[in-house]
């Protein structure tokens, strides 16, 4: 009979159902949390597993870092308060600090990643001249240089959420006409526009880079995906999530670019670029595939810190 809590867990890998229902009966058996307490905790629990379900994970083993850190920059898109998402962070790291300690995993990949404060409400956007720097470092015509490339410039030019451009197909994309169909959250539909340099860097991976890869489908290798994914892996299988994130991390170490940078923040980058150079927040939205425009609001924040830091250098009166 599950204990109280469990029961708010989503469907879920046996692995991760089997490790976080565990917690939750150390929290109750061990902790003596009340119930209320046991039903917050599974409510955020809730969330993570559902992420990592999305990202194919099965393990906690397999979680890193950065995963955790890609799971907080997705708590901030989502619009959730910086206090929720700092008790769903808490929730978390506890849960990989117990998993940690019982032997069930290698080690703790959350120690080092702390909750949001009222201060942090989005990971800092790249500048444009960081932007131009990450997107220069992929240098050579080798197919997985011809992907990286490709991929990178299709998320800044989109906007598109990493789960989005891996699971973009040849026939969502049109080069000639510079669009790409995406499929958001609740498979939601929108059309994005392709600039120019993306879809130069599209059209070589897609040319030159590609069939290279697509080869191992002639030996029957990954027969689901011959619909024919946009980005593969070595195998001619759909590139992972996983994959395309570690890709940008070593890009972003060529470029010599200190901090975190994930995914998500070439797509705040996106919006923040575009509000900064007069977009109309409507359109942005539209771009992003927010339900509401409450959501890219909050990008308006990140863009008025700018414009007062530049005032603040650069007005004669502004400085004392």
């Amino acid at each position: 009979m599950a204990r109280h809590g469990t029961e708010l867990l989503p469907e879920a890998p046996a692995g991760l159902l089997r490790d976080a229902s565990a917690y939750l009966t150390h929290l109750e058996l061990e902790r003596g949390l009340s119930l209320n307490t046991l039903d917050a905790y599974a409510r955020d629990l809730a969330k993570y597993l559902t992420w990592l379900t999305e990202q194919d994970v099965r393990e906690f083993a397999a979680v890193g870092e950065d995963d955790i850190r890609t799971f907080s920059a997705v708590l901030a898109e989502s619009g959730l308060a910086v206090r929720s998402r700092a008790r769903t962070l808490v929730a978390v790291r506890r849960l990989h600090a117990y998993l940690h300690a019982e032997g069930r995993t290698p080690t703790d990949p959350g120690a080092e990643v702390a909750p949001p404060s009222d201060t942090e409400r989005l990971p800092k956007a790249l500048s444009v001249s960081e932007v131009e720097r990450l997107l220069g470092a992929v240098v050579g015509d080798e197919p997985a240089q011809l992907r990286t490339r490709a991929l990178l410039e299709f998320l800044y030019a989109t906007g598109a959420r990493i789960s989005e451009a891996v699971g973009l197909d040849i026939d969502d994309l049109d080069l000639s006409e510079g669009v790409a169909r995406l499929y958001g959250k609740g498979n939601k539909e929108r059309l994005v526009p392709v600039g120019s340099m993306a879809r130069d860097a599209l059209g070589a991976w897609i040319v030159r880079g590609r069939p290279e890869f697509e080869k191992a489908r002639a030996r029957g290798v990954h027969a689901r995906d011959r619909a024919g994914a946009v980005f593969l892996n070595r195998r001619g299988g759909r590139l992972s999530r996983q994959s395309a994130w570690t890709a940008l991390v070593h890009t972003a170490e060529l470029a010599g670019l200190e901090g975190h940078v994930s995914p998500h923040s070439l797509r705040h980058s996106f919006a923040t670029h575009l509000l900064e150079g007069g977009a109309d927040i409507r359109v942005v939205q539209e771009l992003l595939g927010h339900s509401s425009v409450t959501t890219t609001q909050i990008y308006t924040k990140v863009t008025g810190d700018t414009l007062r830091e530049v005032y603040a250098l650069t007005h004669p009166r502004a400085r004392h």
